[in-house]
C-alpha cells in the first residue's frame, strides 16, 4: 500500500479524535457549586453555577433583585417567567438566600433613608366566574290576597 493511504488514516484517526475531544467539551454537564449561591449577592456568573440557571435566567434573577430588593426566600423566584415549582426544587439545594451587603457608604450615612422594600410580584391566577345569584322567591297564595 502507499504512503498515502497511511497518511490519509492517520489525519482521518486525528479529525475523529479531535471531534471527540470537543463534543466531550461541548456535551459535559456543568459541576454544580460546591456551596449554596446567596441569591441576594450572587453575580451572574455565579448564578449561572447552578444547574437550571443559564445566562437568560441569571439575568432575570439580578434584573427582579435590582426593581424589588433582596429576596426573602428561595421561593421568590416562583414569581420569574419560566421557574416553576419543578424547575425550582431542581435548583433550590443550590440557593440559599442571606441578607445583601450593605455599602459602607450606606451604612454610616446619617441621612440614608430607609426604603420599603417591594415584594415580588405574584403570578397570575385565571379569575373564577362570578357566582349565580338566587332568583328572587315566588310569590307564595297568601300573597295575592288582600287583607
Amino acid at each position: 500500500m502507499s504512503l498515502q493511504f497511511y497518511y490519509g488514516r492517520i489525519l482521518s484517526l486525528l479529525w475523529c479524535l479531535l471531534i471527540l475531544c470537543c463534543a466531550d467539551a461541548v456535551l459535559a454537564k456543568k459541576k454544580p457549586p460546591t456551596h449554596p449561591i446567596n441569591l441576594n449577592s450572587a453575580s451572574a456568573a455565579e448564578l449561572q453555577q447552578v444547574p437550571g440557571i443559564g445566562p437568560s435566567t441569571a439575568e432575570k434573577i439580578l434584573q427582579m433583585r435590582n426593581s424589588y430588593g433582596a429576596f426573602k426566600s428561595v421561593d421568590d423566584l416562583l414569581a420569574i417567567k419560566g421557574i416553576g415549582p419543578k424547575r425550582l426544587e431542581k435548583m433550590r439545594k443550590y440557593l440559599t438566600v442571606e441578607k445583601a451587603a450593605q455599602d459602607k457608604k450606606a451604612s454610616t450615612s446619617a441621612q440614608a433613608a430607609p426604603t420599603a422594600a417591594k415584594s415580588p410580584p405574584a403570578k397570575k391566577v385565571a379569575p373564577k366566574p362570578p357566582a349565580k345569584s338566587n332568583p328572587p322567591p315566588e310569590p307564595s297564595a297568601n300573597d295575592d290576597e288582600e287583607p
